[in-house]
């Protein structure tokens, strides 16, 4: 995650890395990703959008945000996030948005004037406590919320130019509703959301075609639980 005081550092900004079509994926799942055009629509990037949601309500943007980055992570490197990725968990990197190599992987010594070593006097700890806060914040949403939706759904049994979405009610009793979210197929996140009382099924007067939709599972203090985009029911 880093924190580094060197300069050209962005202390408002953090990256956050997510992984696309996810590494544990069958043959059948990625042909269906392919199929489907959701190859941004992987669980890690259901979080990676979600934390930048929370950043929105709990932080000034113009104080700290997250950065959301697609790809799983920076080019030569990785993280602890990863082996997640590879057995099949939702996992997300948050680092930095400018590292500096000398301080890290480096043995401590100078060298022609230059400090190297990963060293507490390099850290801005105020840039690591927005992180923390970050952290926090999405930790408690998720755990406020209910759980996602089970089993949803995009109904493909007619030729039509409605898009019907069915289902199964959130386990753990705590929803009281569900939203639909959508966006068009070159948009980055979610640009629409209608909301639905507890029902399983909502019709959208759109085409299916046109857009990305999921559904999220909402309580009564408006809590949301992740995202959870629909495979075809034919």
């Amino acid at each position: 995650m880093g924190g580094d005081k060197s300069a050209g550092q962005d202390p408002h900004t953090v990256r956050v890395f997510s992984e696309g079509i996810p590494a544990s994926a069958s043959e059948a799942e990625i042909k269906l990703i392919r199929g489907l055009g959701g190859e941004n629509d992987s669980a890690s990037r259901q979080l990676a959008r979600y934390i930048a949601s929370v950043s929105s309500e709990y932080l000034q943007p113009k104080d700290f945000h997250p950065l959301v980055v697609f790809r799983r992570d920076r080019y030569l490197r990785g993280g602890d996030h990863t082996s997640f990725n590879e057995q099949g968990f939702a996992a997300v990197r948050f680092t930095e948005f400018r590292e500096n190599y000398d301080h890290q992987h480096q043995n401590i010594r100078t060298e022609n004037d230059v400090e190297y070593g990963d060293m507490p006097k390099f850290v801005d700890y105020s840039y690591v406590a927005n992180v923390a806060r970050l952290n926090a914040a999405t930790l408690a949403s998720l755990a406020s919320a209910p759980a996602p939706p089970g089993k949803v759904h995009i109904l493909t049994k007619a030729l039509v130019n409605d898009s019907t979405l069915t289902w199964e009610t959130s386990p753990g009793g705590l929803a009281t509703g569900y939203l639909v979210l959508w966006r068009d197929t070159g948009a980055s996140d979610w640009e629409h959301a209608q909301a639905f009382g507890n029902v399983t099924q909502a019709t959208i007067p759109m085409s299916k075609d046109n857009v990305i939709f999921a559904v999220q599972a909402t309580d009564a203090n408006g809590h949301r639980s992740l995202p959870v985009v629909p495979v075809p029911e034919r």
